[in-house]
């Protein structure tokens, strides 16, 4: 079996050591990045209380990984928003929207009683190709087969 080249990727802040993940992790053409948070190079909290400045902050540091790795925003195929309070999905949404409306990955957003902080309101997870193209659309219908009687 041929082994694929496997790259860590680490931001300098003390907890990926500590807990012993890295930041990212690019194997040739794929990237997957760990749960990113509003934390600034200092690791302060960015936007205490704001689910939209803390989810537009998360996505910066995330275009600084695929920068750094060698992605685009283009590239990402994937995005899983951890959120500690669901009632404010709009505001995660709309940071989400304006980020990736041109390209539009497959997402997931999921509540959870915390994160590892208490002052993060929300955590992203994202999974990238590089090289992908720009985005074609396709419109499907889900089916209610089960629905009808």
């Amino acid at each position: 079996m041929t082994e694929k080249e496997r790259t860590n990727f680490y931001s300098g802040l003390a907890s990926e050591p500590l807990r012993g993940f890295a930041r990212a992790v690019r194997v040739q053409d794929n990237l997957f990045i760990s749960g990113t948070t509003a934390v600034n190079e200092k690791g302060d909290v960015v936007g205490i209380g704001d689910p939209y400045l803390q989810t537009k902050f998360v996505i910066q540091n995330v275009r600084n990984i695929l920068r750094e790795a060698e992605f685009r925003m283009q590239d990402v195929v994937r995005t899983r928003l951890f959120v500690t309070d669901l009632t404010n999905w709009k505001f995660f949404a709309r940071a989400h929207r304006e980020a990736f409306e041109k390209i539009r990955p497959a997402s997931s957003i999921v509540q959870v009683q915390r994160l590892s902080d208490v002052r993060f309101l929300v955590e992203m997870e994202v999974d990238a190709i590089r090289g992908c193209s720009e985005a074609q659309f396709i419109d499907f219908h889900v089916s209610d087969e089960l629905n009808k009687e």
